[in-house]
């Protein structure tokens, strides 16, 4: 009988995912598993829960932008949500993210871990400032657990302005962050339920018009 980790089918099942790509998924697991001991990618009490706590919580994102195949992720780290959402939607026809990481370590593992997943991404290791005005054709843009809205904003606003959408998930202090952004820029986003934690939101950011005078 083959061991699942907590949690693996029911993720997999609703991610409606194929064979190839939740072994891609495994592998990813097996990458983590193993680098977390050299560099700490991951909170430590999260890594037995990877499947429900970090890869359920990437995927769900997927859905919210079916038609999109250019996604950039700034803050990468540990690849969630973005080399999560790479290896799930490497099957969608000209799929790719850019993964935005600026500590080499965590790079490394980026680089790696998508080489031997077979995802589509690229990985920048850079300071953010420094590149995320080049990601013109960016569709969407993520950051999992990276900085306060209105700090993401600051990042974003040049490719929100073009078009891109932002999807930032967040937790139970979404409406503050909501707040302190509104102080500052002018933009227009809802909030949506988050289908692993009832107390998160994700911040989707349709548009951004400017700073506040």
């Amino acid at each position: 009988m083959t061991f699942s980790p907590p949690g693996r089918d029911a993720v997999l099942r609703d991610a409606g995912v194929s064979r190839e790509t939740a072994a891609a998924l495994d592998l990813y697991v097996a990458q983590l598993t193993r680098w977390q001991s050299i560099k700490n990618l991951v909170g430590p009490s999260t890594l037995a829960e990877v499947w429900t706590r970090h890869i359920a919580d990437s995927l769900q994102l997927l859905a919210l932008a079916p038609d999109a195949a250019r996604w950039l992720d700034l803050g990468s780290g540990a690849g969630i949500p973005g080399l999560i959402l790479a290896i799930a939607g490497r099957e969608r026809p000209g799929f790719r993210v850019d993964l935005v990481e600026s500590n080499g370590r965590k790079g490394a593992f980026l680089q790696e871990t998508a080489r031997i997943t077979g995802a589509p991404a690229k990985v920048h290791v850079a300071r953010i400032e420094n590149v995320v005005a080049s990601f013109t054709d960016s569709q969407i843009v993520t950051a999992r657990a990276l900085a306060p809205l209105p700090q993401l904003l600051t990042w974003t606003a040049p490719l929100l302005k073009n078009g891109a959408t932002g999807l930032f998930p967040k937790g139970r202090d979404v409406l503050t962050e909501l707040t302190e952004a509104e102080e500052r820029w002018r933009f227009t986003a809802d909030l949506i339920p988050s289908r692993t934690d009832s107390e998160a939101r994700i911040v989707r950011v349709s548009s951004v018009s400017g700073l506040l005078p």
